[in-house]
């Protein structure tokens, strides 16, 4: 797909470009951002330069992630990442970071919001689907004010670092934001748990093929 650029009321949601190397550098050193997203660690120059000018425009090229560069509309000041990562016929699984001297101003809800609409309305997402790592608060709160309903979780459903990790995960679609869908939704009907169950859901591990949220 070729690279696409969104915008809202104060925000510019463009691709990476080799420019914002250093920045993504610089966030990157925040030990929250290391602590619960997939970034390695440490986290260099080097790795920034290979995010910025390999890895981000060629899941574009290959259609496995839309990343996107989060920035203040007025100034063009780099606040953070938001990204769509390619589940396949499972539709799409969203992630963020925020750069820390620039949380709590509400961005990273507005750029989820703005990059789960257009998942809805230029591709024809029937689902984008939310994890983190349980303990993830900060994450949570993202995805709970930007539509997500939180469904279960994930028995060692997030691989970090050489070890598997439970996760919430959480799914959003197109009727929750008021869109219409591609195709027909047809809910269960509800039913309570198995006796002797809980309400937590047991999936299948797959490969993260970028940073998560914070």
């Amino acid at each position: 797909m070729e690279p696409t650029t969104l915008t809202t009321e104060r925000l510019l949601l463009r691709p990476w470009a080799p420019g914002d190397a250093d920045a993504v550098h610089r966030a990157c050193q925040d030990p929250a951002i290391q602590r619960w997203t997939a970034v390695p660690v440490p986290y260099g120059p080097r790795e920034a330069r290979g995010w910025t000018a390999e890895i981000a425009p060629a899941g574009w090229a290959r259609d496995t992630e839309y990343s996107f560069a989060v920035c203040r509309a007025d100034s063009g000041t780099l606040v953070g990442a938001v990204g769509l990562h390619v589940l396949g016929v499972r539709g799409y699984e969203v992630g963020y970071w925020a750069a820390a001297e620039h949380r709590g101003h509400g961005y990273t809800v507005e750029a989820v919001r703005a990059v789960t609409r257009w998942a809805f309305t230029g591709l024809g997402a029937g689902r984008v689907e939310w994890r983190a790592e349980v303990g993830n608060a900060g994450s949570r709160a993202v995805a709970e004010k930007a539509g997500f309903r939180v469904e279960g979780v994930l028995r060692a459903g997030l691989p970090v670092r050489g070890t598997w990790r439970d996760c919430w995960v959480g799914g959003l679609l197109p009727g929750d934001v008021g869109l219409p869908s591609a195709l027909p939704y047809l809910p269960a009907p509800d039913q309570d748990p198995a006796p002797g169950g809980d309400r937590s859901v047991g999936g299948e591990a797959h490969q993260d093929p970028g940073p998560r949220a914070v």
